[in-house]
């Protein structure tokens, strides 16, 4: 009975941990507004963090993303991929060196994601130098 709870708590505490990374589907909140605007998706890869929007909440002005400059240039804002190559900070639950892409101007930025709130929150930081700006991302799932 001792091993099977003890079995039982680990399980929940790895579930735990587990929510306390990026990876996972959530719902951006614009900074400005404060509106919610997009769904995205992260997943682990051998490079780092990768991010995707996965849906809008109210169709974008441009279905592509017309200022991009790289080879996601007039890609479908749906299915672009806007984080790229977070990787986790040793001994911190915080992910950097990466980057991330404004689809609306097409500037990428510095990009620093914090999981907060155990996880179910997601500081997203993008900086360009001393300048930048953070949006509070919630977990959808």
């Amino acid at each position: 009975m001792k091993q099977l709870i003890a079995l039982a708590a680990l399980v929940a505490a790895g579930a735990v941990q587990a929510q306390t990374t990026p990876v996972g589907l959530w719902r951006s909140v614009d900074d400005k507004t404060n509106e919610p605007k997009a769904e995205i998706r992260i997943v682990e890869t051998a490079d780092g963090l990768l991010g995707r929007i996965e849906k809008t909440v109210k169709p974008p002005a441009n279905p592509v993303c017309v200022e991009c400059k790289d080879d996601r240039k007039d890609k479908p804002i749906v299915g672009l991929e806007i984080i790229r190559g977070a990787k986790k900070v040793q001994d911190r639950d915080v992910w950097e060196s990466g980057k991330i892409l404004d689809p609306e101007n097409g500037r990428e930025y510095a990009l620093r994601l914090t999981p907060m709130d155990g996880g179910k929150k997601l500081d997203v930081r993008g900086s360009i130098g001393p300048f930048g700006r953070t949006q509070t991302w919630v977990r959808v799932q």
